[in-house]
């Protein structure tokens, strides 16, 4: 009988351990899945802020050129004789060391 009481609770252990190895499994594969997931989602983010900060940058450029044709000396005279300004070289003066 004693035989018997052994391997029954050896039986019995061997089946708790098989049940607690596929809790264990199942927590481990919902746990990747879910990790996985939220890998993907962070990965669409970045994708996004980067595709934004890209547009930024073209603005930038944009604005930046648009700018830089502003300054441009031609302009500059344009606007001075749209406003009735006048170049003169006499008026000008250089300094010297």
């Amino acid at each position: 009988m004693s035989k018997k009481k052994k391997i029954s609770k050896r039986v019995r252990r061997e089946k708790a351990l098989y049940r607690c190895f596929v809790v264990v499994s199942i927590f481990l594969v919902l746990g990747i899945i879910y990790s996985r997931a939220a890998l993907g989602k962070i990965n669409l983010e970045i994708q996004e802020l980067n595709d934004i900060i890209k547009e930024e940058n073209d603005d930038n450029q944009s604005l930046a050129m648009k700018i830089n044709e502003m300054v441009s000396l031609d302009k500059i005279r344009e606007v001075s004789n749209e406003q009735g300004l006048t170049y003169n070289n006499k008026n000008i003066k250089s300094v010297s060391e």
